[in-house]
This record gives structure tokens, sequence and C-alpha cells, in this order.
């Protein structure tokens, strides 16, 4: 028996604890509501949470000039078990357009083509995955292997179109080494993006896998480069061990990659593929094994990367080695090892990445919860006391504590009512920084670069509008980010009033930090600056490939304002909540004072179970604080090892 796949075991653990913690989630949602502790706009952040989890996908893009692997690869890696290559790979160039593997329970096995004309619209490429009318959708008979190989060999289609064409598309530029072919017509891929909707047991628990094709695909279609490298959790970029790191290779690696990934690299697996080219009847093991670790160490030094980050292998043999069951062979192929470094990077780093937005998230919601408890609590506690001193006093004393419990409660319904001023004006700032960070706001910055580099579409006038629209973009965040200051600053000091006035226990005002996002345009700016200096750009400086990339920058740039528009509207509901709470929770137990008060003024024999209905308040409010700090523990707790 095979050994127990490394990347399937500890996804489905991965899968097992995002699931876990939704499901933590929803039981103290659930909790809260029997509670009486839940809120509207809490309920909405809840709930995109859970959904989040529950939808968690991990993805790994391949990467490579042509004839490098990357398709035996994929079968090797994630398609064993279909005992035969799922992907067709020969040859020469097999995948013609990029290609997403992943499952959705909601579709049939099918694979999606877009069509390459849609090249020439403005639209990106995750625009088209929301509106399927323009995609071809073939069904895939997972019962018929035939029928399954040839459907996918639409991957490899390509037609002949006449060179103008071909250059309204943006895939074709002549120069000297390319020349316009002497019959007019150049040879185009057929689709311009497939995603493969496939039952596999890896792709179930959430992975995607993205095969890119080589150079030229990479420079003529941005979105690959700024869009989906940068979001996948790992990249395998893949080189062959009989030719080691050539001209084109260092070209994808140094144009694309340390673009997509920075300087660091962060990700990046170099995969040293055929090794099986080095094996060697005649030569011994050990002087087979001296020349492969010769060959990943000069990869590594060409790459500039850590000789950990070199994986030598031999994808076909590894697939042979699956299919066969034989497990000297699978373990010749290095197979294993690289999917056990797959396993321990990409998905761990993904965890963290998650409980960590968890905590931010739940946690502020935790805490106010918290604090609401704490106000009952103390409330009770001091009704408790107050009801147990009016043993043996007549009804002349307890008339009196009715009369200041009274003025006491006008005097705050008095401060409620000022407070309701002050709330018109946190509301109209709160309006303002949210109408700063509009996307109507951001889509007019868009439109302003794209006017002023409308005469000029060429490098240099990319460089200027860049230039000017990160500078805009970065001046709106500042803005924000001082507007958001100053309102956390007057919440902070109403509510400091309260609590030195009236003994509203302290809370302090959820905060909001832009500096993620900022360090998310940061690093598209840098990754823009990469790709805006490559060749691609700097040699041809064509139309179509710099629209095209000014179209990726500003769609990557509207996601990072989205994310960033979407926690400023969750904070500007989030940072009154806490506030609106203690202030109606304090007005319902003056009022309950006093009710108490009444009762026992008008039947003093009721003291007696005034209090007893207390102290089990009170029991139950402690139960209650207990299961917030539980539920605080659970979110804080450390990340669990996956086995």
């Amino acid at each position: 028996m095979i050994a127990i796949n490394s990347l399937a075991r500890r996804l489905s653990a991965y899968k097992r604890w995002c699931e876990g913690l939704a499901d933590t989630i929803r039981e103290y949602q659930h909790w809260m509501e029997q509670n009486g502790l839940a809120d509207g706009a809490e309920d909405l952040r809840v709930y995109e949470l859970m959904d989040m989890l529950r939808s968690d996908k991990l993805t790994v893009a391949l990467v490579a000039e042509f004839s490098r692997g990357k398709t035996e690869l994929i079968n090797a890696i994630f398609f064993a078990d279909y005992k035969q290559r799922l992907l067709p790979s020969e040859a020469g160039r097999t995948t013609m357009c990029p290609t997403e593997l992943l499952y959705d329970a909601k579709l049939e096995p099918c694979i999606r083509l877009l069509p390459i004309e849609t090249r020439a619209s403005s639209t990106t490429i995750a625009d088209y995955k929301r509106t399927p009318v323009q995609w071809t959708t073939l069904p895939l008979h997972l019962e018929s292997p035939k029928q399954m190989t040839e459907t996918l060999r639409e991957l490899m289609k390509t037609k002949p179109v006449p060179v103008r064409e071909a250059q309204k598309l943006g895939l074709f530029h002549p120069t000297p080494e390319v020349p316009t072919p002497a019959n007019g017509l150049i040879d185009i891929p057929v689709w311009r993006h497939a995603v493969i909707n496939y039952p596999n047991p890896l792709l179930k628990q959430g992975l995607v896998v993205l095969d890119t094709p080589g150079l030229n695909a990479l420079g003529t279609e941005p979105e690959l480069t700024m869009g989906m490298l940068p979001k996948a959790q790992a990249v395998l970029f893949l080189l062959a061990a009989d030719t080691g790191v050539t001209k084109s290779d260092m070209e994808v690696w140094q144009r694309h990659l340390t673009s997509a990934r920075g300087a660091g690299h962060s990700g990046c697996i170099a995969v040293l593929n055929k090794i099986d080219t080095l094996w060697d009847e005649l030569r011994d093991d050990a002087a087979v094994s001296a020349s492969i670790a010769r060959q990943a160490e000069d990869t590594a030094r060409a790459l500039g990367i850590d000789r950990q980050q070199v994986f030598p292998v031999s994808a076909q043999k590894g697939l042979l080695g699956k299919i066969k069951a034989d497990h000297a062979l699978l373990e010749k192929s290095g197979l294993l090892a690289l999917e056990i470094k797959l396993s321990e990077d990409i998905i761990p780093s993904r965890q963290r990445y998650v409980r960590e937005r968890v905590a931010r998230e739940i946690g502020n919601i935790v805490e106010s919860t918290e604090a609401t408890v704490a106000a009952r609590l103390a409330a009770t506690e001091s009704q408790i006391a107050e009801l147990k001193t009016l043993g043996g006093k007549n009804l002349d004393m307890i008339q009196a504590m009715i009369q200041r419990m009274r003025a006491e409660r006008d005097a705050y319904e008095k401060k409620l009512g000022s407070f309701q001023a002050t709330r018109a004006v946190l509301s109209e700032q709160i309006r303002m920084l949210l109408e700063t960070l509009s996307l109507a706001a951001f889509d007019a910055l868009i439109a302003k670069t794209r006017r002023d580099m409308k005469e000029s579409w060429t490098t240099h006038g990319l460089k200027v509008g860049m230039a000017g629209f990160f500078d805009g973009a970065g001046e709106i965040m500042e803005k924000v980010n001082k507007q958001a200051h100053q309102i956390k600053g007057l919440v902070e000091a109403v509510y400091g009033k309260f609590h030195a006035e009236h003994g509203l226990p302290k809370i302090k005002p959820a905060g909001i930090s832009l500096l993620p996002y900022r360090s998310r345009l940061q690093k598209l700016h840098d990754e823009a600056e990469a790709f805006r200096n490559s060749a691609v750009l700097v040699i041809t400086e064509e139309h179509f490939v710099i629209s095209k990339f000014f179209i990726t920058l500003v769609s990557r740039a509207r996601e990072i304002y989205t994310d960033c528009n979407t926690e400023a509207n969750a904070w500007s509901k989030a940072i009154l909540t806490p506030i609106l709470n203690q202030l109606r929770e304090h007005k319902v137990m003056l009022d309950k004072r006093l009710e108490n008060l009444k009762k026992i003024q008008d039947n003093l024999d009721t003291l007696g179970s005034r209090i007893a209905e207390l102290e089990a308040t009170r029991d139950q409010l402690h139960r209650q604080q207990g299961a917030v700090r539980v539920m605080l523990e659970r979110i804080n707790q450390p990340l669990p090892l996956l086995d």
C-alpha cells in the first residue's frame, strides 16, 4: 500500500479545523441569541465569518517554461488515484491557456472554457467568473476515462488567425527574431482560461490548482502575474534537470515570480523535474545522487534561494510509482518529499492567517458581550446589596429611596437626551469617513488616471499614471486614518463621562488600522513597477499589454479598497455598539431598581422573594460570564498540530 499522502492528510485536518471553528462560532451566536445578547450588525459579521471558514480554499500555482513537466506533476501529485493521466501530457506545449482545477459541489463535473476573443474586452477574468454567459461548458463523464481525456484535450487547441486579429488580441508582436509568417496567419489558443470542476478528494478539501502556460502567456495576461500568482499560497516553479536553469527559465523567474511574490520569493518552491534523465545504470547510486545534488545546488545558486527550497523530482516516475504501487520507485522519484514540503508550508501559513482574522473579527464581538454581561452582573450585585439594606426599614424610608432613584433616573435620561446630539455628530463623521473611502470615490480616482493616460499608453505614460494613482490612493487612506482617529477619540471622551458620572464599566472602543491595506497597496505598487519594467513592456511598448496591465492593476487595487471599505463599514457599526448597549443596559437597570422598590413599597413581604430572584439572576450571569471566557479561550488558543 502506498504511503498516505501527507498533503491529503493535512488538508483534511485543516478542513476539519475550519469547520470546527465555524461550529464554535455558530454555537456562540446561538448562545448570544438565547441570552438576549445578540446584535443585528454583529450577527451579519458572524455569518460572513462562518461562510468564509466553510468556503476557504488554498491555491497551489505551477509556473514554468514549456516542456518542463507541469502537467505531469499535476497528474502525479493530485490525480494518481485515477490510475492514468487525467490531464493530457505530451512532448512540447500542452497547456495553451491558464487552467484552474477545483471542486464546486453546486456544479456537475465539467470543464468551463472562456473564449480567447474575450481578451478584446476590458473585463477581467475574475469578473467573467461572476457572469457564466461567456463560458463554454463541456460535461465530464467520470465513468468514461476515454471521454474525459478527449474533452480535456480542449486545453491544447489552437487555431490560425490573420496577423491583424492576433495583434488585436495582444497575442503577436513581430520582431526580428519572430517575423510575420509568409502566409499571414498566426496560431493562437482557442481558449483564454479554463476551469475544471472535478470531484477529486484533494479538491473537495478546498485545494485549487492553477496550471499556467509559459512565458508568452504570462507576459500577455497581466492578470496572471499580478492577480492570480500573488494570491496563491504556494508557487511551484518547474525546471528540467537535463537542461538546468536556462535563459528563458530566468526570464520567467525574474520577470514574473519576483514581481508576484516579492524579492524573498515567499511561498516559492523550485522543482527540478526530470531527474530520471540523470539516472544511469552504468553509474552507482551514490554517483547519481551526487550529480542530482550538484544540479540542485546550482539551481538554488542561480535563482538566489536556499538549497532547501529546491526539490529534485521525477514527476513521470512518481506517477508511475503511485499507479503501480511501487514504493521504491516512488521514493526514488522524490515526489513524496515535495508533497511533505507542500503540506508543511501552505497549510500552517494559511491556518495562521485565518486564525488571526477570526480572532480580530470575533474577538471584538466577544469582548463587547463580555462587557455587557459584566455590566449586568455589577448592576444585579448593586440591586441585591440595596434591597438587603431595606430589611426593617419603614415605608417612609423606602419612599425616600424611591424619590432619590427617580431623580437619578431622570438625570440619566436627560443625559441620554444630550447624548443624542453627540451621536448625531458621530454619525455625520462616520458618514464622511465612509464617503471618503467609498468605492465611488475610488472609481473617480481610476477614471481620472485613465483620462490622464488616454493619450499616453506607453511605459512612460504608465509610470506617470501609476504614480498619480497610488499617490491619490495613499491620500485617501491617510485622510480616512485621521477621521477614524478623531471618531475613536470622541467616542472615548463621551463614554468616559458616563463612566465617571454614572459608574458605567470601562470600555475601550474598537479601533481600526488601515496599515494592512496600505501595505497591500504598497506591495501592489512594487509588483506593478516590476512588471512595468519587464522586457515585454520595455521592448514592445505594446498598447494592448499596457492597457491590460492597467485594467489588472486597478482591479487588484479595487479589491483592496473593497476589503478596506467592508472593514470600515463593520467598524463604523461596531464602534458605537458597545456604548449604546451599555447606555441601554444602565437605563434598564435603573428602571428595574425603581420597579423593585415600588413593589416592595406596596408589599414589604415581597422583599425576600425579590432578593432571591436577583440572586438567581446573578448566578445565571456568572455562568454567562464563564461561557464568554471559554469562547475567548477557544479563539485565542494555540494552533493545533496538523497530523
